[in-house]
């Protein structure tokens, strides 16, 4: 395979690795997003195992980087530099004859949080927010905006809300979304993927048996509620712990590399 790196902004967290099978023309691209709840102590090495098995399967895998909370990510930061970070690949595409009819996007845990949040950037401006929508720096479809087809999210923090509450992982959300809800609640429902229900991408909502990192109740009550509004979302359990689906070797991973491959086919 061939692997090229691109940055996407001056910030040295604004870049992304492309990954590159060797066939003359892959079919779409997967956009992988790590986790590590949303902190700079986690970064896209976490992703580099996946966008290699991915480009060793036939599929272009961008593997991004982003700033984090304690590098200068966080509100709002983060969340443009995952937008901005898609949206490079309007300019990729050109350079290596990638079809975007088909991105679809695999984020593990906080990382899944922004892929699906990701895929409701086309109903932003429309939750109620716009002081919080103005915070927030975004290309429009006019303006190269890349749009996701798909996502599968593994473990993802899917309800933000929830984890709040829980306290998951000693505040993270609190942290990565610069105070509480009680403080910023604007800011909270603009950032929580259940806020966007229903989203036109596919989701499937793949979540590991014996999670001790985030609560299967995350997946579950996303993709309830999802579906209850007519969402194309799928929930799976699958066997191993929350790192089991970022290792290539394991059946959890498998499971989601058999998912990206249906979704780009």
């Amino acid at each position: 395979m061939k692997r090229h790196k691109y940055r996407y902004g001056e910030d040295p967290s604004q870049w992304g690795e492309l990954f590159l099978p060797e066939v003359a023309a892959p079919r779409g691209v997967v956009v992988v997003i790590h986790g590590g709840y949303w902190r700079s102590q986690y970064g896209a090495e976490l992703g580099e195992p996946l966008a290699k098995d991915l480009a060793a399967h036939g599929m272009a895998a961008w593997n991004l980087e982003y700033r984090r909370a304690g590098n200068g990510g966080g509100w709002p930061n983060t969340f443009a530099d995952v937008l901005a970070g898609i949206d490079k690949l309007r300019e990729l595409a050109a350079e290596h004859g990638l079809g975007l009819d088909s991105v679809v996007a695999l984020g593990h845990s906080a990382g899944g949080h922004l892929a699906v949040w990701a895929a409701g950037r086309s109903r932003l401006a429309g939750l109620g927010a716009p002081e919080v929508d103005r915070q927030l720096v975004r290309r429009g479809d006019d303006d190269g905006a890349v749009h996701l087809s798909g996502v599968v999210s593994q473990s993802g923090v899917l309800n933000l809300a929830a984890a709040e509450r829980l306290n998951l992982s000693n505040g993270a959300v609190s942290n990565f979304l610069g105070g509480s809800s009680e403080r910023y609640p604007k800011r909270h429902k603009y950032a929580d993927p259940m806020s966007a229900v229903p989203l036109a991408a596919s989701v499937y909502a793949v979540h590991t048996a014996d999670d001790a990192d985030v609560p299967f109740s995350e997946s579950e009550t996303y993709a309830g509620a999802a579906k209850a509004a007519g969402a194309p979302v799928q929930l799976l359990k699958v066997p191993g712990d929350h790192y089991a689906l970022i290792d290539p070797k394991s059946p959890a991973y498998r499971k989601c590399r058999e998912l990206v491959q249906q979704m780009l086919a």
